[in-house]
């Protein structure tokens, strides 16, 4: 039997997948500017959270799921790790948030790798 906790990932995922398209700008906002065709990243990230969250309620596509879901959040730390260097994010957020931002990815690997 599949223990609730998995499909808890799942619906967390899928939901914030379904925010990259609802409120894409708060995404593109925290998007370095190197990484190339900012917007679409969005959407594709937001794609892909979905997908893998899906991906993580049946047991034939779990696996792939988990591997790709601590693939995301490693290319992710570029992201969190741009947040904590960049000033102008220490005005807007507290810069232990922003660690903990980053760490917490750590957390989520972690939870993700439990299911394998």
């Amino acid at each position: 039997m599949t223990p609730w906790h998995l499909y808890l990932m799942a619906i967390m995922y899928i939901l914030i997948g379904c925010m990259h398209f609802i409120k894409p700008k708060a995404f593109l906002s925290v998007m370095p500017r190197y990484i190339p065709a900012g917007l679409k990243m969005v959407y594709l990230s937001g794609f892909a959270e979905i997908l893998l969250g899906v991906g993580l309620c049946f047991e034939e596509t779990r696996r792939y799921a988990i591997w790709g879901i601590i693939a995301m959040l490693i290319i992710f730390l570029v992201i969190h790790w741009y947040m904590i260097v960049d000033e102008k994010f220490h005005k807007k957020y507290p810069k232990p948030v922003l660690w903990f931002r980053f760490l917490l990815q750590f957390g989520l690997m972690y939870w993700a790798y439990f299911y394998l």
